[in-house]
């Protein structure tokens, strides 16, 4: 077995990359629906609904939770039996707990994303539902929009506990020290605010065609290199409370960074192309570069590359050392 085999494949691997991926998807909605939250409520003017971040929120974060959840449910060994973790649920199961914090933040994340599209969405079903059905789905919207802002208060709780989930459903995994770790689901709350930051960027800009230079896309441009560098900031106290603790501790530390095919994953494709790389080029391109389409795209590109290489080698580097 090669080394690249068998950096994918070895005794204590539990959890492979399809896993990643799910943690990837789950994130990147979560980071969205707290930034459109906030933009919504602190910076946009007029009619959200006619706002291209918003409408990259309103496809970016179902999408991610739906195909995320998918992604799970076909990776299990019983896919067709995924509907009795749905109904049962299990108190003392992290994974079960998961699954009640998904089912309600996507009702939420629903009825938020009706109450703002409420007027495109009638217009849209008008001829194709029946009346009845059409008249219930706007009463309920109404009624949803006159409690709205409990219900945006609440998905965003909701969505910042999911982006710290993805870290806790890691740290479940006691026998694993570098996974056991109580600083995992804060860098992967900040991971996910910068996955969907980039893909908010991505997608609202050159899909729904939101103006470079509107204040929506300034402050998540703002709002982006901070969230980046604090990111980094947790990595190296991730890792330096590792190397500190000792034992197998400092172990499982060096084998994730300390050299072989993940530590390059970690220093190469990790720090310098998802963080480093992404920064240098937002702090020394001209304005007139930044604002170029072909820019934005390599730049967010990077960024959500970076992201899930975080994510997969987290994973992976993770679960190389047991207790």
């Amino acid at each position: 077995m090669n080394g690249f085999e068998s950096a994918f494949h070895f005794d204590s691997l539990v959890w492979d990359w399809i896993i990643a991926i799910y943690l990837f998807l789950a994130g990147m909605s979560a980071g969205a629906v707290m930034i459109g939250i906030y933009l919504k409520r602190k910076v946009i003017e007029g009619d959200p609904a006619n706002n291209g971040i918003l409408k990259a929120v309103a496809w970016l974060a179902p999408f991610g939770i739906i195909v995320g959840l998918l992604i799970l449910v076909f990776h299990l060994t019983k896919p067709l039996e995924f509907w009795k973790i749905m109904i049962y649920y299990n108190p003392a199961s992290v994974m079960s707990m998961g699954v009640v914090l998904f089912q309600v933040y996507m009702a939420v994340l629903f009825v938020w994303i009706g109450v703002i599209f409420r007027h495109p969405i009638i217009n849209f079903c008008e001829g194709k539902l029946p009346g009845g059905l059409l008249n219930f789905v706007d009463t309920f919207l109404l009624k949803a929009k006159s409690i709205n802002n409990p219900l945006e208060l609440f998905l965003g709780f909701l969505a910042i506990v999911l982006a710290a989930y993805t870290g806790f459903l890691l740290s479940a995994l006691k026998t694993y020290p570098m996974l056991n770790n109580p600083v995992l689901p804060i860098l992967f709350l900040f991971s996910s605010l910068s996955s969907g930051a980039a893909a908010c960027l991505l997608f609202g800009i050159l899909v729904f065609k939101e103006s470079v230079t509107s204040p929506s896309v300034s402050w998540v441009h703002g709002f982006e290199r901070p969230v980046v560098l604090f990111e980094l900031f947790v990595l190296v106290t991730f890792f330096t409370g590792l190397i500190f603790s000792g034992g197998q501790n400092e172990v499982a530390a060096w084998n994730a960074i300390g050299g072989g095919f993940w530590s390059n994953w970690f220093w190469f494709g990790v720090v310098l192309v998802g963080m480093l790389l992404p920064l240098t080029l937002n702090a020394v391109s001209p304005k007139a570069v930044r604002h170029n389409g072909g820019y934005i795209f390599v730049v967010t590109m990077l960024s959500l590359f970076g992201v899930l290489m975080l994510r997969t080698f987290i994973l992976y580097a993770g679960q190389m050392t047991v207790v």
